[in-house]
């Protein structure tokens, strides 16, 4: 029961929607916050150095505070923030669908706790061969195989 409901599509859409209007209203306010997400959601232009991509862990907090907090934009779905990181405080723009937010924290308090289960995206099944099926089952028939021209 509890799996149906977290994996709805309606829940997924109302978790992402209230992980939005929440940052978005801490942006507007001014307040710093973190986010946790895991780190093979995120995407970074220019992408970083192996030696500092290498160092994630794979659920990963990003702390939005200063020049980050400042630059930060919710767009289409996406958070986005411009971030230094290493030692040569590398930029890069780090961009994170809203529905892959784990957590939003305020002063180490988790103050959004996303629960849902998006629903996985199918493959698009390969289509059956219908000709090969049809002709296959025309000639299954022996009477039918006549019908051939060698």
């Amino acid at each position: 029961m509890l799996e149906n409901v977290l994996g709805s599509a309606d829940f997924n859409a109302l978790m992402k929607r209230h992980a939005t209007e929440l940052m978005e209203m801490l942006l507007k306010k001014g307040i710093n916050f973190s986010l946790l997400t895991n780190i093979a959601d995120v995407s970074f232009s220019p992408p970083l150095p192996e030696h500092i991509s290498k160092g994630f862990k794979p659920i990963t907090m990003f702390f939005l505070a200063g020049y980050t907090f400042e630059s930060t934009q919710i767009y289409n779905g996406v958070i986005s923030f411009e971030a230094g990181f290493g030692s040569d405080n590398f930029g890069s723009l780090v961009s994170v669908p809203v529905e892959c937010v784990l957590q939003v924290i305020i002063e180490e308090i988790p103050v959004f706790i996303n629960l849902s289960n998006p629903l996985k995206k199918e493959e698009p099944k390969p289509k059956d061969n219908g000709i090969k099926r049809s002709m296959d089952a025309l000639m299954s028939n022996p009477q039918n195989k006549k019908l051939l021209k060698n």
